[in-house]
């Protein structure tokens, strides 16, 4: 590991420690010393394993171990293009133990890399998490890791400089399904092409995520999501010239399972307790988060410590929960996924007060558009705005509230762009918000405190 990643290890430890130190009161120290001395400098480590332990959980409270053993092989052999609801595909028990093995992988990953469970780490681990319910297995994000390490190996570098690509990259796993299922060609053929697609499609991604996050400037947290649309659209421009084509799809479970609801709010209130409790029970840390824009790179850990930012997860995820109940949306896998995304993105960039005006915005969208809040693309655009909440956090409510609206529009249309292979199509989408908005935005400003410098100073 490289000695910037010894040191940024090292400085979330610190940090960590320090905010329990300093902020809880030695009368209160007693009944805090024996979790915190477990806990201090893994808060977030331990907190990612306590979730995949959960949807592990979970998938035995859903289904018997007979049906579960049946949805992974139906999961594992199946199409994953959006909007494929693994829910739909092998049942809840299925969906929820697939989501856990991604999540554990990506954990392996970076416990193997060394790399510390900093606010980017978060945010793609329950990314991965999320999209293990809609579109991830192992079986389709192994390839893409494979063709990131063999990149890293080719140019002489560690893989823990490319960790977070490899890590979002898996966004392109419909990939390595679509071509086994599309080629007529013997068995062992298609399974040695979807592999050899999957590793060629990791390779690439890399250089092409490292140039794409100047396009937008870093307003769109979803950085390899924009990069992956757009290796996505030019893949599929290579393989419809050669008459092989992909078609999106819609399996959506409808409805509210109090379950599932229940489960959601238990997880994020426990959360926002354990984040409260261990930073002293103080509002401090949360009220800096808040006064943060939000634009990449702000990592919340880094800057106000682990406990403020697990407040600020447990409120963004309950917050993207109500919104659901609310308009009578369903809490299909694809839903439940993205508000697992949201949780994590809580502890890079996104926060309350810049993520409302953009989930506003959304919800406004559909008071002018044909489209309803509980579509299926609706429901997700809102949640997914969180990628856009650097917008709102840099210039205000109404910029935010418009780039909910935009999002909403570029995020029904881009989706048909390339048949349904990029799953992080909200990442695609935001990124063009990003790069319209923020020219404009700018420019107006910038005229808006030039037009000011130039007015005369009334006299005295």
């Amino acid at each position: 590991m490289s000695g910037k990643g010894v040191e940024t290890e090292k400085r979330t430890e610190q940090v960590v420690e320090e905010t329990i130190e300093k902020t809880v009161k030695p009368d209160k120290l007693s009944r805090l010393e024996n979790m915190t001395s477990l806990m201090r400098g893994n808060l977030l480590k331990n907190l990612t394993i306590f979730c995949a332990a959960v949807l592990a959980a979970a998938a035995f409270l859903c289904d018997s171990p007979a049906d579960i053993l049946e949805g992974m092989i139906k999961i594992l052999t199946s199409r994953s293009v959006l909007i494929t609801d693994y829910f739909v595909v092998g049942g809840m028990g299925a969906a929820f133990l697939n989501a856990s093995l991604v999540l554990m992988l990506g954990v392996l990953l970076v416990l193997a890399e060394k790399i510390p469970f900093s606010g980017p780490t978060m945010a793609a681990l329950f990314m991965n998490a999320g999209y293990g319910l809609w579109g991830k297995n192992p079986m389709t994000v192994i390839p893409i890791v494979l063709g990131i390490q063999i990149y890293c190996r080719m140019h002489h570098i560690k893989i823990s400089k490319h960790i977070y690509t490899a890590l979002y990259g898996t966004c392109l796993a419909p990939f390595v399904t679509e071509i086994y299922f599309m080629l007529h060609l013997p068995v062992v053929v298609r399974f040695l092409a979807a592999i050899l697609l999957g590793i060629m499609i990791g390779f690439l991604l890399p250089p092409l995520s490292m140039h794409a996050a100047s396009m937008h400037m870093g307003y769109n947290l979803f950085n390899v999501g924009f990069s992956a649309g757009i290796l996505a659209f030019v893949a599929v421009c290579i393989m419809s010239s050669l008459g092989i084509t992909s078609e999106s799809v819609l399996l959506w479970q409808e409805g509210r399972p109090i379950g599932i609801v229940a489960g959601l709010y238990l997880l994020f209130i426990a959360v926002f307790l354990i984040g409260f409790i261990t930073g002293g029970c103080k509002w401090s840390g949360l009220k800096k988060i808040f006064s943060r824009p939000g634009r990449a790179v702000t990592d919340f850990v880094l800057m106000d410590g682990a406990s403020p930012t697990m407040m600020n997860m447990g409120l963004v995820g309950s917050i993207c929960t109500t919104y659901i109940l609310l308009i009578g949306g369903d809490f299909s896998g694809p839903v439940v996924g993205a508000i697992l995304m949201a949780f994590g993105f809580s502890a890079f960039g996104a926060h309350v007060k810049n993520y409302l005006p953009v989930l506003v915005g959304v919800y406004l969208f559909t008071f002018v558009s044909q489209y309803e809040p509980t579509a299926p693309g609706i429901q997700l655009a809102a949640i997914f705005g969180v990628g856009l909440a650097p917008i709102a956090g840099q210039f205000g409510m109404i910029a935010g509230m418009l780039a909910g609206i935009l999002h909403s529009a570029i995020t029904v249309c881009t989706a048909r762009f390339y048949g349904g292979l990029n799953l992080y199509n909200n990442g695609f989408s935001a990124g063009w918000v990003a790069i319209f908005m923020i020219p404009t935005l700018e420019s107006f400003i910038n005229n808006y405190k030039d037009r000011k410098k130039a007015r005369p100073k009334k006299s005295e």
